[in-house]
């Protein structure tokens, strides 16, 4: 733990990178367990999702079961910690894996979302932005005679539901175009958008060091930020619960629940 705090302390100028762990207290299930080896069958894939309308009949089936426990989360310890420690001039900038927006909600300012937010609609077709709550009320109004009961809830944010009633799930269309909906989020197999990429790359140039909270990083779409980091000769610390990929690049490792971890930092960390 002290080794934490003497990290913290010595690059006033962060760079976090935070994964599902940050969310797990918030209700929201974690993709891998400790060893970095998937919980439950892989997610949806974003060549499937584009190409087959089972595959997005399924997904919306399945979301409308799942999103109203997502929008209901709340932050939880470590979202609060790290807000109050952006506050305190500690972290630069915040990169999230996570597309629940539970950062935004603990009143985190300069927030990056990697992969999407949940919360957001987009239409393949024609571009155009939508709420995801007006997808649900859509969605709802189309399925009142077969809504789907959530089972469990998955790292998604979709949920467990009666397989046979997927089939029977109407699913809207854009009200701009007619077109395809997606949630505005980067599924498995698809690809960051590069100004998103640009943006992360620029501040590594402009902070101390990287602190990883949460996150295995066994998605390339992360870790390549912590490789980046070592190259450039800044230090790369973590707060996860089990290994990951970039171990070998870190100056300090605390394996262990991050939200523990968090809430033990010294007040003068965060001006709390």
């Amino acid at each position: 733990m002290q080794s934490l705090t003497d990290f913290i302390t010595a690059h006033p100028r962060l760079l976090v990178i935070t994964g599902a762990g940050c969310s797990a207290a918030s209700g929201i299930p974690t993709y891998r367990n400790d060893e970095g080896i998937w919980q439950r069958s892989q997610p949806i894939q974003h060549s499937d999702f584009i190409n087959h309308f089972s595959s997005r009949q399924r997904y919306w089936a399945r979301s409308l079961a799942g999103w109203p426990s997502v929008a209901a989360a709340e932050p939880g310890v470590a979202h609060q910690v790290l807000a109050a420690m952006e506050a305190a001039g500690r972290v630069s900038h915040l990169v999230t894996q996570n597309v629940d927006r539970l950062h935004q909600k603990a009143g985190h300012q300069r927030v990056t979302d990697l992969h999407g937010r949940l919360d957001r609609v987009v239409c393949l077709d024609c571009g155009v932005l939508s709420e995801r709550s007006e997808m649900q009320a859509r969605l709802t109004e189309l399925n009142r005679s077969h809504l789907p009961a959530p089972e469990q809830l998955t790292p998604d944010g979709d949920a467990d539901i009666d397989e046979r009633l997927i089939p029977h799930i109407q699913v809207p269309a854009c009200l701009a175009c007619g077109g395809t909906l997606k949630p505005d989020v980067v599924f498995f197999g698809g690809s960051v958008p590069k100004p998103v990429v640009a943006e992360i790359y620029a501040s590594l140039s402009k902070v101390d060091g990287v602190l990883v909270v949460g996150s295995s990083l066994m998605v390339f779409s992360s870790f390549r930020f912590c490789r980046e980091a070592y190259r450039a000769g800044l230090p790369v610390a973590a707060v996860n619960r089990g290994k990951t990929r970039a171990d070998e690049l870190l100056t300090v490792k605390i394996e262990a629940d991050c939200h523990d971890v968090l809430s033990q930092l010294p007040a003068s960390l965060t001006n709390r």
